[in-house]
């Protein structure tokens, strides 16, 4: 079958590599329609993380179940799913609690296992022809079947639950204020679940025009964090006031107002500083345990350093990691279904799986308005 190879930092082809095969009863081969390029691809893209030459990129799948193994029992030949990027087993203690991002069990030493990602155990990603999905009664929500819906429902792998899930971890309440860091697709995510959970300010902070925009489109309020102080500019929006809630949807990729130097704490100290005391901070933003391409020590080795003593001062609660998707996914398909989410607005371009190279390009440059992009095999 065809698929999305990394081949080195800035390029990926397209090769023909092995179909994958049923090879235990519990999983199901999916034959995928729609399979999106995330922004945490993009890390591993640059080469600012530890991923070889070889690994299948695409953590973001919804297909056809193709073949389904003796164990299953909750899917059949023909089903419409769509996989959270999490893998997970549905059996040890952290997924009975909820906590499927950090299963103990598919990836063995490690906390938490996803598709075509480095260090997330050995599952192949789904920006190919087919995926294999492990676990499968738990990790493959149905859905209604045809193809209405098909752009919103391949959301709910990874970055519709992942803004919201920001937004949760900020501690969130209807009627609060609240900025997004990164309009980004989990940006304006967060910013768009913060919108249906009833904010009465959503502030979305970006250097990228078109970004911007689609902020402003769903009724945010843009701050160009290259004109001045994103702080200081919200400030002066709110008559010097702080905001109740802070989201960081940008990770430690985060630059100075150039947009080019990196400055991995840059989020992490507007937000402590923007946000009121005793209010709360969600970080869903990608952090890395190394990054091989900072430009210090300290970076390399995964360590941020950040005003804690401010924090602690202003009694601000902090909540951080990936994000649970199984938590949130059939609840925000239903939202989908009921006409009350259409997340897809997000989505820049529909491209077949064979431009994806060209999209990588495109989409890692920030070119030609290309801010989410949905492969098609």
């Amino acid at each position: 079958m065809r698929a999305v190879v990394f081949k080195k930092p800035f390029e990926v082809a397209i090769e023909d590599v092995p179909k994958p095969e049923l090879t235990h009863p519990d999983d199901v081969i999916v034959k995928v329609t729609t399979t999106g390029i995330c922004g945490s691809d993009l890390h591993m893209y640059e080469g600012r993380t530890a991923a070889g030459a070889g690994l299948v990129f695409g953590h973001e799948n919804l297909g056809i179940v193709h073949e389904v193994g003796t164990g299953v029992t909750l899917l059949k030949r023909g089903d419409r799913v769509v996989m959270p990027f999490n893998v997970s087993c549905g059996r040890c203690s952290n997924c009975e609690e909820g906590r499927s991002a950090y299963c103990m069990i598919t990836n063995p030493g490690v906390v938490g296992a996803a598709y075509g990602f480095v260090g997330m155990g050995p599952y192949q990603g789904g920006q190919a022809e087919y995926v294999k999905v492990p676990f499968a009664d738990f990790n493959a929500l149905k859905l209604p079947p045809g193809m209405e819906h098909e752009a919103d429902f391949s959301l709910l792998s990874d970055i519709f639950p992942t803004g919201w899930h920001g937004v949760q971890l900020s501690g969130f309440h209807p009627g609060e204020s609240i900025v997004i860091f990164g309009a980004g697709p989990v940006g304006l995510m967060a910013a768009y679940s913060a919108i249906i959970r009833g904010a009465s300010e959503v502030y979305v902070v970006d250097r990228v025009p078109e970004r911007l925009q689609k902020a402003k489109d769903i009724g945010c309020t843009p701050i160009d964090f290259s004109v001045s102080d994103p702080a200081g500019q919200i400030r002066t929006l709110r008559g010097g006031s702080e905001v109740d809630r802070g989201v960081d949807a940008v990770g430690y990729r985060a630059t100075a107002a150039d947009g080019k130097t990196d400055k991995p704490n840059a989020v992490l100290e507007a937000l402590v500083d923007i946000v009121r005391p005793t209010g709360g901070i969600g970080v869903p933003g990608m952090y890395m345990p190394s990054d091989p391409g900072a430009t210090d020590s300290a970076a390399a080795k995964g360590y941020v350093s950040f005003p804690f003593g401010k924090l602690f001062m202003k009694g601000i609660s902090i909540g951080t990691g990936l994000c649970d998707v199984k938590a949130y996914n059939r609840y925000l398909r239903d939202l989908i279904i009921a006409g009350k989410a259409k997340p897809s607005f997000v989505v820049s371009h529909h491209l077949p799986l064979l431009d994806a190279p060209f999209a990588y390009e495109k989409f890692d440059k920030r070119l030609d308005g290309y801010t989410k992009i949905l492969l098609h095999p």
